[in-house]
């Protein structure tokens, strides 16, 4: 069974002059896959794969620029893996999976450092303290123990190194024993997602929204804060350098605040994946047979200008991942019903749909049985007794 592990590294200054060589050349790589793929279309109608591609950088291209010799200097694992990365970004395009590919920008993309398990040479070990990587050596864990050590039960196939807000980050793939999981005999829960409560189980648990905490709302008001500020800066250095006024901000105090801006924004989504992770936990500590979630159409509710911060924050694709990575891990059956189930306009009670029933009203009540409850937790209930699904685990 194959595993995934994520946490914070403290590389020193050497190692991180290395690391930010290494995803500047993977980011300069990609961009020249597309750049080349695209004249290469123009002109002669013709993809070029990243296979292809490889051979001509290492043959052609890097004797033709003499000047690109630092393309030479870090991980050929890292390099080739950028390339197959671009690769992947034509194939779905053209399978019609995503949109066209873009170039990566060095202030807003995400280029990870690759590395991999490759011979007995460049064994991939990890101690309680520290990992040892290829072509970085020993590099130090900020969180001891987290990390499986054992190294004969568990292999470190291949993994990346990434950084956000000044923060240095190290994910491998581990191949672990396969272990029998335990039998869930709980009964099983139906779960529904929302706006105004997080999340609410059918046995009445309910997780409320941390985005109307106290924390949350103080840090987004600093946040927005440092925004103002940032933008302020941003004026004053167009202003400067037109020669229009002469302004106070340097590129230099513009560096320093869009790394305040970046460590906010950070907090947040750390803040907002912890409660994930622990709402989830919760619910699987109880052992249900079965989740049963609702296929809901994330990127659609995106498009309504009013809800979609709310909905981004809410992380409800996020949720639908990590429960069913859970689910699979712990042997629970995770059921998707459809996005068309009216689940939130159905009798729990005597299975009556109440065509009129209104976003505002958040008590159901059944017109024809009576029934009354909560109209996320009826939601949840008819979630869970669905009896048309897909198993997604």
């Amino acid at each position: 069974m194959l595993r995934s592990y994520k946490t914070e590294i403290a590389p020193i200054p050497e190692q991180k002059i290395l690391i930010h060589k290494t995803i500047g050349t993977c980011r300069y790589v990609y961009n020249l896959f597309l750049d080349t793929n695209r004249h290469a279309y123009e002109q002669k109608g013709k993809y070029i794969s990243g296979m292809t591609f490889a051979k001509w950088l290492n043959h052609s291209y890097m004797s033709e620029n003499p000047d690109k010799a630092w393309i030479k200097e870090v991980s050929s694992k890292a390099v080739k893996q950028s390339i197959m990365n671009a690769d992947r970004a034509y194939k779905n395009f053209f399978a019609g999976r995503a949109a066209f590919p873009n170039f990566k920008k060095k202030s807003r993309s995400d280029v990870k450092m690759y590395f991999v398990k490759t011979d007995a040479k460049a064994v991939i070990r990890c101690d309680r303290h520290r990992i040892r990587i290829p072509t970085l050596g020993w590099v130090r864990l900020k969180e001891k123990g987290y990390l499986p050590t054992d190294s004969e039960n568990y292999i470190i196939k291949s993994g990346t190194v990434s950084m956000k807000a000044g923060r240095y980050y190290v994910s491998v793939l581990v191949q672990e024993p396969d272990m029998p999981a335990e039998k869930m005999t709980g009964p099983g829960v139906g779960i529904d997602l929302g706006i105004k409560e997080y999340m609410i189980v059918s046995d009445e648990t309910v997780f409320g929204n941390i985005n109307k905490t106290e924390q949350i709302r103080k840090l987004e008001k600093q946040l927005k804060r440092e925004q103002r500020s940032l933008s302020r800066k941003y004026e004053s250095l167009k202003k400067r350098e037109a020669g229009k006024k002469k302004g106070e901000a340097t590129r230099q105090n513009i560096q320093k605040q869009k790394a305040k801006v970046q460590k906010l924004h950070q907090r947040l989504d750390n803040i907002r994946s912890d409660y994930v992770n622990k709402c989830i936990s919760k619910v699987v500590k109880t052992k249900p047979s079965y989740i049963t979630l609702e296929d809901l159409n994330v990127s659609g509710m995106m498009k309504n200008r009013h809800l979609s911060k709310a909905i981004a924050s809410q992380k409800l694709y996020e949720t639908r991942e990590k429960l069913s990575a859970k689910c699979k891990q712990n042997g629970i059956e995770l059921r998707v019903v459809s996005r068309w189930n009216p689940s939130s306009r159905k009798c729990n009670g005597c299975g009556t749909i109440k065509k009129d029933l209104k976003l505002t009203e958040r008590i159901y009540i059944c017109p024809q049985c009576g029934y009354r409850a909560d109209r996320d937790l009826n939601a949840s209930r008819n979630l869970r007794d669905a009896e048309e699904y897909t198993a997604a685990v």
